[in-house]
């Protein structure tokens, strides 16, 4: 873990310290070696369970994909923002470049933490980097609306949370993610076990986003610069995921009564959501609300607590966390260029930048989960796990993936089809530093169609 964390650290004075010509090569150098060297991380020691160099650090097979997917987006955050970010004053610079690095040193020991303690400070502390690209580097005036809705819908889930946290430390006398599964767990069946059931889930469900709690996510990815959006869809989000999925073993029996006022709106988001990105005008808006609908089929897929169930939804976290993040940045390059988010006013643009269009359509198809994408994967697996458990929610999830399909394609033909505006004159070319980017982001979604037992989670 250390190998990691260390160099990333190390990140700080290398960004402060070195010359303003070289500050952007150097830092993106510096964080593809990091992200190169987390890759070790997928050499088990053991078959099964934990490898910590310490008791307060360590990974396992449901950590390691994110951890890596973390270190990953790093280098990707900054190559992203280097044209929106370079006409600043080189301070401000370094501070932007800073806070995405001081970001993964968070997520890293959020997601590394044996101790449900430590995971729960972690994960408040990625709030502030957070909020001060969004409030600071943010396009519009509701930035600071945005950072608000932001702030207060994740507090309000993560209050409950700690003192649900406390109740557990005082009940069980330990925190450690290696002894609570082994615990045996007392009866569970007053008001109060039910009341501190949901303060578990909550911070997390918020954290998602559930439908129904959504409402800062789109606000959030849209005001937010492109390495906000990129870190919020890829990475953020999946700290919901994962936190549920470390609580939840602790929570039975009380789980298989309780999931019903959680479930509903997950599955049924996935409709509303998918109606919702079918009216949507901005470009990021539809992309960040197409996150909360794949966000409800994981929710979905780990309320109901079966190996199938966790290993989709482990799945698809790491596959829409690079698809979403690739959407992200082929917005921005089409909004650095056009300055419109506005899907029909920036349409036809596949006759100008015809690669661009290449990526696009393929980014699109990774989003509605064509085959044999991992995305396919995942989605499989939860639909599988759900209609195994209740054959009704089949009627959920098929109609689900129709509304992806189409607003996918709405969205892609919107955009690169039709004939080229006659406002859109004097388009700067595409760089190779844009290619690169999606290159990036595509290349390990097509690895991981040959080797997927790497994000299979705990069912490897």
């Amino acid at each position: 873990m250390l190998k990691v964390l260390v160099p990333t650290i190390m990140l700080f004075p290398t960004i402060w310290l070195t010359s303003p010509k070289q500050l952007w090569a150097t830092s993106i150098t510096q964080s593809l070696f990091i992200a190169l060297i987390s890759l070790s991380w997928f050499k088990w020691t053991l078959d099964t369970g934990w490898t910590a160099s310490n008791t307060h650090l360590g990974t396992d097979p449901l950590s390691t994909p994110l951890l890596v997917l973390t270190c990953w987006l790093l280098p990707l955050m900054i190559l992203a923002s280097q044209n929106h970010i370079n006409s600043e004053p080189i301070s401000r610079q370094r501070l932007y470049i800073s806070l995405l690095t001081s970001l993964q040193a968070f997520l890293i020991m959020a997601f590394g933490a044996t101790e449900i303690i430590m995971f729960y400070i972690m994960f408040e502390a990625t709030l502030i980097p957070t909020l001060i690209i969004i409030t600071r580097w943010g396009s519009q005036s509701e930035r600071l609306n945005a950072g608000t809705y932001f702030l207060f819908y994740t507090l309000a889930g993560s209050l409950p949370l700690l003192v649900a946290i406390l109740l557990l430390q005082r009940s069980t006398g330990t925190l450690c993610m290696f002894m609570l599964p082994t615990m045996n767990s007392a009866p569970m069946d007053s008001w109060g076990h039910k009341i501190w059931w949901a303060g578990c889930l909550i911070a997390f469900l918020v954290k998602m986003p559930l439908y129904g709690v959504h409402l800062w996510l789109p606000k959030a990815h849209v005001e937010a610069p492109v390495a906000g959006s990129m870190v919020l869809a890829a990475v953020l989000l999946k700290l919901g995921g994962y936190g549920m999925m470390r609580i939840m073993v602790v929570l039975n029996p009380l789980s298989r009564e309780l999931v019903y006022p959680f479930m509903i709106p997950a599955l049924w988001g996935i409709i509303m959501t998918g109606l919702m990105c079918l009216r949507q005008t901005d470009l990021k808006s539809l992309i960040a609300y197409s996150s909360v609908g794949h966000m409800g089929l994981v929710a979905g897929g780990i309320l109901i607590q079966t190996p199938w169930g966790f290993s989709g939804a482990t799945i698809l976290m790491i596959a829409h966390g690079l698809a979403s993040s690739a959407l992200f940045c082929l917005a921005n390059t089409s909004y650095e260029r056009t300055h419109s988010r506005t899907m029909v006013l920036a349409r036809g643009m596949q006759m100008v930048f015809p690669l661009g269009a290449v990526w696009w359509f393929v980014a699109n198809l990774a989003n509605l989960a064509m085959p044999p994408l991992p995305n396919l994967m995942g989605e499989l697996m939860i639909i599988t796990a759900l209609f195994n458990w209740s054959p009704w929610t089949i009627a959920l999830t098929g109609a689900g993936t129709l509304i992806t399909a189409s607003y996918s394609l709405y969205m892609f033909l919107t955009s690169q089809r039709g004939q080229v505006p006659n406002h859109a004159i004097n388009l700067p070319p595409s760089h190779t530093r844009e290619h690169l980017l999606i290159t990036l982001h595509l290349i390990p979604m097509a690895l991981l169609i040959a080797k997927p037992e790497l994000m299979w989670g705990w069912c490897y």
